[in-house]
């Protein structure tokens, strides 16, 4: 039997679920160089039994996965824009029904279009990585056991890191009820018909146990390095699981786990740096990080584009903050961390990423972090080195209580000595006062990263007023995402928020 691609969003969850069924790991590649990862070709029809009927296959396989997960209604851009301007620190500017403008000013509702179309493209990624490891569970014997591992771990890798999304934008944080609250439905295995659409939503708690699961698992089972800096950079490696979990726990806030984990790949002292696997580290200027071929040691896991796997119409990230060579719906709010005093006019990451200088465009600010257009091929940024070092800092700067925790100043001062005056340990009367600037150089140095609402959740902070649009209080029903009318019109089991 042919499986045939289906990859329209706006259908209903019914719809979806038989698609993903459908099309079984189609947006795979058939070279099994590193530039297929880059530029995949899509097979338009694939049998069962040819799928996994030869090792050049199974990797296409593979690359599929990564294709599916940087969709552009996922990690290719949206779920980036959606976290950021939800926050505080950007303005809409085009009043574009269609690019994040009921996000930014939080009148989604269930049927809206951009709850709807992330999750169905999340939870399509997701099928697609069960069927694959369940296919190679099939098929054993095609490709070497231990290889078969590695790609398995590749999978849970991916799975987790579209379960940390989605948990994070449809449900409650963690840290508000340690993790009771209503998650998401935990779909672990694949789906070839609508025969199991019905599942209840697991608990917060137990989403995030079988994302610590998935990610102890890729540590275990993935390669140390790769052969070359592209494919460390665009393939998950051990430091890239390790790295996810440690953002795992800072959300949960579990600063000793942290801690635990940010050990494994942070030297004790600086010069901060990864001991085992791919030498990640900070880099000196923060703008090769995001300069081709965006493949420095800082990149512990990046998405790839190019021209035969762009993110799509309206979905690139230079499309939303550039005009000119895309439509430049959102602008930086000049009093949101453009106006923290922390940001200086001489900040590197100022000089470099934020600029008022495009034609017609009255004086606005704008992010340049990806400046790549009108075909939008920067790199999209999962996990860099710096985040590490800034997580491994909030937890420990947490841990130390009123005191002011001198390795903690040591690691938020390894990321933002790099670009602007670092701080000294008289700057700081308390560890809270610690706390609250590792917080602030978070809003600096992931601005556009899709870090801010999450970093706002996390906390039990309200959404920021900004412009005309009032601030949302935690207790608001915007304060996350609506299950979609879709999901819940085919899944009965699956109850919306309140």
């Amino acid at each position: 039997m042919k499986k045939n691609i289906n990859n329209t969003f706006k259908n209903t969850g019914k719809t979806i679920k038989i698609s993903m069924a459908s099309i079984m790991m189609l947006t795979a590649v058939l070279a099994c160089d590193e530039k297929s990862l880059l530029e995949p070709t899509p097979i338009t029809s694939l049998s069962d039994l040819q799928a996994f009927s030869t090792p050049d296959r199974v990797l296409a396989q593979v690359n599929g996965l990564y294709s599916s997960t940087k969709s552009g209604q996922l990690y290719g851009g949206r779920y980036y824009i959606y976290n950021d301007v939800r926050g505080e620190e950007f303005l809409n500017v085009t009043s574009n029904g269609v690019t994040a403008l009921q996000t930014w000013n939080h009148t989604n509702n269930s049927s809206s279009n951009e709850p709807t179309n992330m999750w169905n493209a999340a939870y399509l990624a997701v099928n697609r990585a069960n069927l694959f490891a369940e296919g190679l569970d099939k098929n054993a014997g095609v490709i070497d056991a231990t290889l078969a591992t590695q790609y398995k771990a590749e999978a849970r890798f991916l799975r987790a890191l579209i379960y940390y999304s989605l948990v994070n934008t449809y449900a409650q944080p963690y840290t508000k009820d340690a993790g009771a609250s209503l998650g998401v439905p935990l779909r672990l295995t694949g789906e070839v018909g609508s025969g199991n659409n019905n599942l209840k939503r697991s608990t917060v708690a137990e989403v995030y146990t079988q994302i610590i699961s998935d990610l102890t698992y890729a540590e275990q089972n993935l390669p140390a390095t790769y052969a070359s800096a592209a494919l460390n950079t665009t393939r998950a490696h051990k430091n890239s699981a390790i790295a996810m979990k440690v953002r795992a726990y800072l959300t949960m806030g579990k600063w000793a786990d942290v801690v635990t984990e940010a050990n494994k790949i942070v030297s004790a002292t600086a010069p901060f740096k990864a001991g085992t696997g791919v030498a990640n580290a900070l880099q000196a200027s923060v703008a090769s990080v995001f300069a081709a071929p965006y493949t420095t040691v800082e990149s512990i896991f990046s998405f790839p584009m190019g021209d035969n796997d762009l993110p799509g119409t309206q979905n690139g990230l230079a499309s939303y903050y550039l005009p000119l060579i895309g439509i430049g719906d959102f602008s930086l709010n000049p009093a949101g961390i453009l106006g923290n005093a922390a940001f200086s006019a001489t900040d590197a990451r100022r000089t470099n990423f934020v600029k008022n200088d495009f034609a017609s465009d009255a004086g606005r600010f704008r992010l340049t972090k990806y400046p790549t257009g009108p075909v939008h091929k920067d790199f999209v940024p999962v996990l860099r080195y710096a985040e590490v070092l800034l997580n491994l800092a909030e937890a420990k700067a947490r841990l130390a209580g009123a005191s002011v925790d001198a390795s903690a100043l040591a690691l938020l001062n390894a990321v933002r000595g790099r670009s602007t005056t670092a701080y000294t340990a008289a700057d700081f009367a308390t560890g809270t006062d610690l706390v609250n600037a590792i917080l602030t150089e978070r809003r600096i140095e992931f601005l556009g990263e899709g870090f801010r609402s999450i970093d706002l959740q996390r906390n039990n902070l309200p959404l920021p007023a900004k412009a005309n649009i009032a601030a949302i209080p935690v207790t608001s029903p915007a304060y996350i995402w609506p299950i979609p009318q879709s999901e819940i019109n085919v899944n009965k089991d699956c109850a919306p928020n309140p």
